[in-house]
């Protein structure tokens, strides 16, 4: 049953960092009945997130127990800090592309030691005060990364899905796909029917009930067949025979039964010399994971508010994004974000603070402890057929082919360069490329909506007369970098017989650095050629900028003037001859 979250009270404002979202749930009323409702929708969303965390650590290249470690411990974390009521924060399906190729290089070490740094990133972006400033990032860059994403992740997903045994599993996309196709000869058709019969359960399940999680239903089937395969000599890769590791000098299959313990990340796998060198190296993919989790992260939190008609702290919720993920790496934890899929299970079922979220990690904890050697019998055709249901979902298709129809052609253009940037490279480069992109668009679209229009007598929008040899320019728009050259050069035809120039800013709500050097070349030029420019409409911003510039009045050069109609006056008066003395 959708559930959806009107608050009783009117909750006082809270941009106190951090506890944003815990206190403000708090402050609306919490009691037996709301804590209640909060176990149950993080039981649920515990089941879901189980397979899934698994799944996506494998994608990424790691044991699953790592994509387990991060649900707990970001699960615990972030949303206990966090500015969200409902934000489900865990391992997820956008970060496998940049994830992925860092394991390659560099190891579960270097994996680790890069989502700290991120961690730290994200901490100095919410101290800072920049959680607004993502949604400002244009909707083609984010639906080309996400599509991209899919699309990856779908077609890697054939590997497990067929059962392929490749000879080798290089870094690129184009490459891995190549290495795919080279291994056509290996594909089972065992572990085909096997992943077909559970992507067909996780698609028709949710049809007939959204009462019982479909992963609940069809994981649990896939195992069982797969162990019945097993018992008549048809054997199918599972967790247990795919992933290995020692504890206590014992060998033990799938993942250890064990918490998440504290480990140093660089000591993991090859070990990384902790310096300034192996620092620079993985910054761009620390800077990467950042900003894609960020983005994820406030997204999902939007999409949150918008089903319980709530408001997040977006600055809260970037610093507890930070501080989980620069706690995660130290428990053998991969990068988390917030998960937009299991934050709208949680909603649905009924869920109503951040305790939701912490139930939800407290559950992953007791399967592992409980269930991991029940956990090793999953089929990997069954996991893959999850994470290809998730890629679906994801590269929103649909959506995808609208924008490309109906978008104009700037915003298609970098739709498609975002996306297949994401497919043939990865994400680091895309996500450079696509906020420079995001800037050269803004920049396009300021050029656009800024300008200057010159007011001729007659014009019915003019309510002043005006006087011999004098002209009226109105500006439009912010003059901002990108757009203030462009309208400040309608000034470069000025006449040469016009002695009064009166420019109206009372459209410009703001000016730039930019802005402020084209006005000033544009005002030493009507200096030079004698002409007098009265400034008038000034609005606090731009008349703020123009102060501290040190732009100020120069008798028969320079003049501000509240209103047109009395800098019209002061035109008259300039244009006009001086009355002849008196002679006694």
């Amino acid at each position: 049953m959708t559930h959806r979250y009107v608050p009783t009270t009117s909750a006082p404002r809270l941009r106190a960092l951090p506890f944003t979202g815990l206190r403000s749930a708090f402050a609306d009323g919490y009691g037996a009945r709301d804590l209640r409702s909060d176990v149950l929708a993080g039981l649920v969303v515990g089941v879901v997130a189980l397979p899934l965390s698994m799944a996506l650590a494998i994608a990424v290249g790691v044991a699953p127990q790592h994509g387990l470690y991060t649900a707990i411990v970001a699960g615990l974390v972030v949303p206990l800090l966090g500015g969200s009521r409902f934000q489900v924060t865990g391992p997820t399906a956008a970060f496998v592309v940049i994830l992925a190729p860092v394991v390659s290089r560099f190891g579960i070490g270097g994996l680790l030691l890069a989502g700290a740094m991120a961690g730290a990133i994200l901490v100095a972006m919410g101290l800072l005060r920049l959680g607004r400033l993502i949604q400002f990032i244009p909707h083609p860059v984010t639906t080309g990364f996400t599509a991209g994403i899919g699309t990856v992740i779908g077609v890697l997903q054939l590997k497990d899905l067929l059962g392929l045994v490749p000879t080798r599993s290089p870094d690129h996309f184009a490459e891995r796909v190549q290495a795919l196709w080279q291994a056509r000869g290996t594909a089972s058709l065992f572990e085909l029917g096997l992943g077909l019969g559970t992507l067909l359960l996780l698609v028709l399940l949710p049809r007939l009930s959204r009462r019982v999680p479909a992963p609940l239903v069809a994981l649990p089937v896939a195992a069982v067949a797969a162990f019945w395969m097993h018992r008549h000599g048809i054997d199918v890769a599972t967790i247990g025979s795919r992933f290995h590791s020692v504890v206590d000098g014992v060998r033990v299959d799938g993942i250890p039964r064990l918490p998440p313990l504290p480990v140093k990340p660089w000591t993991l796998g090859p070990a990384l010399p902790l310096e300034l060198h192996t620092l620079r190296v993985l910054f761009p993919s620390a800077l990467a994971i950042a900003l894609l989790g960020a983005i994820e992260s406030l997204l999902s939190a939007v999409v949150a508010d918008g089903m319980a008609g709530t408001k997040h702290d977006p600055d809260a919720e970037l610093l507890a994004l930070g501080v989980g993920n620069l706690v995660c790496p130290f428990f053998g934890g991969i990068a988390a974000t917030g998960a937009i899929a299991r934050t709208a299970t949680g909603i649905r079922y009924g869920s109503r603070s951040p305790i939701a979220t912490m139930v939800h990690a407290l559950v992953v904890l007791a399967a592992v402890l409980a269930l991991a050697p029940l956990i090793s019998y999953l089929p990997m055709a069954a996991l893959a057929a999850l994470l290809l249901l998730v890629a679906w979902n994801m590269s929103e298709a649909k959506h995808f082919v609208h924008m490309v129809r109906v978008a104009p052609k700037s915003d298609v253009a970098v739709l498609l360069t975002c996306y297949l940037l994401t497919v043939v490279f990865d994400m680091v480069v895309a996500v450079t490329a696509g906020m420079v992109l995001a800037a050269f668009l803004f920049m396009r679209r300021m050029a656009e909506v800024a300008s200057v229009e010159l007011v001729e007598d007659g014009n019915p929008q003019l309510k002043v007369k005006l006087p011999r040899d004098t002209v009226l320019y109105e500006v439009n728009g912010p003059l901002f970098f990108g757009a203030a050259e462009t309208a400040m050069d309608a000034f470069k035809a000025i006449g040469a017989r016009m002695r009064v120039l009166i420019l109206n800013l009372a459209a410009v709500p703001a000016m730039d650095i930019t802005g402020l050097v084209a006005l000033e070349s544009a005002l030493l030029r009507l200096r030079q050629q004698g002409v007098l420019t009265l400034i008038t409409g000034l609005r606090p911003q731009p008349e703020g900028v123009l102060r501290k510039a040190g732009v100020h009045e120069e008798p028969g050069r320079v003049q501000f003037c509240a209103t047109l109609e009395e800098a019209a006056q002061v035109a008259a008066a300039h244009v006009s001859p001086a009355p002849p003395a008196l002679t006694g």
